[in-house]
């Protein structure tokens, strides 16, 4: 079964790991989140790490968690496929899953692209910050991978960038 058979609705945010903070930015996060839990009954937001705008998907997530209690953070881990229960306990204090992605296993250097399509491969909505301008010149760009990835697999794509 997959997860909309179970009645689960999955959105994931993936973006470029420096991203310009404004209010506008954190406005349009909070609202897209909220479209996405009110008009596609979306309940589950999986995570990753290394990023800014995954902080500020994760903290407009937490914030209206207080309205929907039933929504759920889900933490994907790139790193650490067997974590100690101490550890465990901490990331719990902070999302109500966590669990590490199978496809990262053995992907070496490529660790946070395959926890990226995983990520992908499990949601119906996919939010991207995405800047064409910002991308690094000297070697490929992850986001971009991740939305080509996303597009390439039918995902709802939602962009948002610096103006949005």
């Amino acid at each position: 079964m997959n997860n909309e058979e179970l009645g689960i609705t999955t959105c994931c945010f993936i973006g470029h790991r420096k991203t310009k903070e404004t209010e506008e930015l954190k406005q349009a996060i909070h609202s897209v989140i909220e479209s996405l839990i009110l008009n596609n009954k979306v309940d589950t937001f999986l995570f990753g790490s290394k990023s800014c705008f995954n902080s500020l998907c994760y903290e407009q997530v937490t914030k209206i968690k207080e309205k929907y209690p039933f929504i759920k953070r889900i933490y994907v881990r790139a790193e650490f496929p067997e974590i100690n229960e101490s550890y465990r306990d901490f990331l719990l204090q902070s999302y109500e899953e966590t669990y590490y992605s199978l496809k990262a296993l053995k992907a070496g250097k490529a660790v946070y692209i395959k926890r990226n399509q995983e990520m992908i491969s499990k949601s119906k909505f996919c939010i991207f910050y995405f800047e064409e301008n910002s991308l690094p010149q000297n070697r490929k760009s992850g986001t971009k991978m991740a939305l080509e990835y996303a597009v390439k697999k039918n995902k709802n794509v939602i962009i948002l960038s610096e103006k949005t």
